[in-house]
């Protein structure tokens, strides 16, 4: 780290943070194009399949990062930076050239090295500034995760207008080429316009480098990222699958709704770096996970149509039925009234609803003639229950989440410079693994959950439960430590954890 910022590391800045936008846009590539050729029937894959191809190239990006960690700090972000660019757009030119699950997976495995930019930008970055910016400025260089909000916008404007509305779906092979086109010219300015810059500890061997992997901190702020980031580069994809088969939303709609989802989710790190410079990392961090668990439980609950049994009619005495229409029952000279079945059942989605909502009426179980006995069932009770998930309400709480998701991420790479100073790259790099796992795992996982539940909202369920596995475990850390550090100052959470 240097004392003073100056005008080549804003320069930086700047180089590191675009080429991280259009990488981060590379890395998102399948979720787009993925959902377009199975919604076009160009190829026959199933959720499970879906989830693996949207997660091969997260896989890459994330097992890569602590090498590409480690590189950039023994030789500085230059060389490493500006070859893969270059690299990358290799495999996503030859994507253009796929025809089967088994290319397509291979050439995904190879441009989702993209990912790994986050860990060479984050250790680049943090040696143009002093410590006591570094959540502002690393929160501005997370910002560049709005490239998966400009793949979500406008790829799929894109692929309509390749493909002529789908007239001639051979067309999507150009997208491809355009995106391995960005990839190679932005490596190419890059190796251009930087300058490179090595922190203190490049002259480490492999054993000193690698030695902070041992401290529990590196592995408790990994989890911290798997939520915050890899949930969030996993949701990139999947909300466009998830608004196309929830709501029967066209892709150009469902990619616009989860651009809504990635851009303010990217752009709000700046502003989480500032708030963790300003009130500390774990207190920003204990207000994200509080409001992750919130969010995530209040959209919980799916869209359903459920018909269950409810209060019936029953015979006061025995007879004879001698009156049944859809109102009324009668038994001798005793008529009993029915709760007639609505009118408007078939509108119920018609309407904006908000919270979940129930009709009930009586059909009924005698014909006339029948001798009942007393208490014998005469109508049957129908109850049915319908909440509606409204869209809008859905989505905005989903933008919401994103936005929080990306306070945290900012929060939690203000820590590891404040703890590991020398070692940004390397524990930086680990701590990416750890959250590029997130969103390699988490697609997988969620198509296996909608194939045993047959629920969408599956995933939000998982959502909650890893969001509060976090929040618990941080709060007993900080409690363990003021037990131990601060015994008689129980309310104050400013210690070293």
């Amino acid at each position: 780290m240097q004392d003073v910022a100056t005008g080549k590391s804003h320069k930086m800045l700047f180089l590191n943070t675009l080429a991280f936008t259009i990488c981060f846009a590379a890395w998102m590539f399948n979720g787009v194009l993925v959902t377009f050729l199975v919604d076009n029937q160009v190829f026959d894959w199933g959720p499970v399949q879906i989830g693996w191809l949207m997660g091969i190239p997260v896989l890459t990006g994330s097992i890569f990062r602590l090498p590409a960690g480690m590189l950039t700090d023994k030789f500085g972000g230059k060389p490493i930076y500006g070859t893969l660019l270059l690299v990358c757009a290799i495999p996503m030119y030859l994507l253009s050239k796929a025809d089967s699950l088994t290319t397509f997976a291979l050439c995904s495995f190879g441009f989702g090295l993209a990912g790994v930019s986050f860990s060479i930008g984050i250790a680049f970055t943090s040696v143009w500034y002093p410590q006591k910016r570094q959540g502002t400025v690393l929160g501005i260089f997370g910002a560049g995760n709005a490239g998966a909000a400009l793949t979500t916008l406008f790829a799929p404007t894109l692929l309509n207008r390749l493909t002529d509305n789908g007239a001639h779906i051979e067309g999507w092979r150009q997208l491809p080429v355009y995106y391995a086109m960005m990839l190679a010219s932005m490596g190419i300015l890059f190796f251009i316009f930087a300058e490179n810059k090595k922190p203190e500890s490049s002259t480490k061997n492999l054993i000193q480098m690698l030695k902070p992997l041992s401290n529990i901190r590196v592995w408790r702020f990994g989890l911290y990222y798997f939520l915050v980031f890899g949930c969030f580069v996993a949701f990139s994809q999947w909300l466009v699958s998830y608004f196309v088969n929830v709501y029967y939303l066209s892709l150009v709609t469902a990619g616009i709704f989860a651009a809504a989802f990635s851009l303010p989710s990217g752009v709000i790190r700046a502003l989480g770096g500032w708030l963790s410079d300003k009130f500390g990392g774990r207190t920003v961090m204990y207000w994200v996970l509080s409001a992750s668990v919130l969010l995530s439980f209040m959209v919980i609950i799916p869209k359903m149509d459920i018909y269950s049994p409810g209060r019936g009619v029953m015979a006061q005495r025995a007879g004879s039925v001698t009156e049944v229409t859809s109102t009324v029952i009668g038994i001798g000279d005793k008529r009993y009234s029915l709760k007639a079945k609505p009118d408007e059942l078939n509108n119920f989605d018609d309407r904006m609803l908000i919270l979940p909502s129930k009709q009930t009426w009586q059909e009924p179980a005698v014909e006339v003639g029948q001798q009942v006995k007393k208490k014998e069932l005469l109508a049957k009770g129908v109850t049915r229950i319908f909440f509606q998930a409204n869209v809008w309400i859905f989505a905005g709480i989903v933008v919401l989440l994103g936005s929080i998701w990306g306070i945290g991420s900012a929060a939690v790479y203000k820590l590891i410079p404040d703890y590991f100073p020398e070692e940004v790259g390397v524990v930086g790099g680990m701590v990416g693994v750890l959250g590029g796992l997130g969103g390699f795992f988490c697609p997988i996982v969620f198509g296996y959950l909608l194939e045993w539940t047959g629920l969408w909202t599956s995933c939000w369920m998982f959502m909650f439960a890893l969001s509060l596995l976090c929040l618990l475990w941080m709060h007993l850390v900080a409690t363990r430590m003021m037990k131990s550090k601060h015994p008689k100052d129980m309310q104050k959470f400013e210690i070293s954890s």
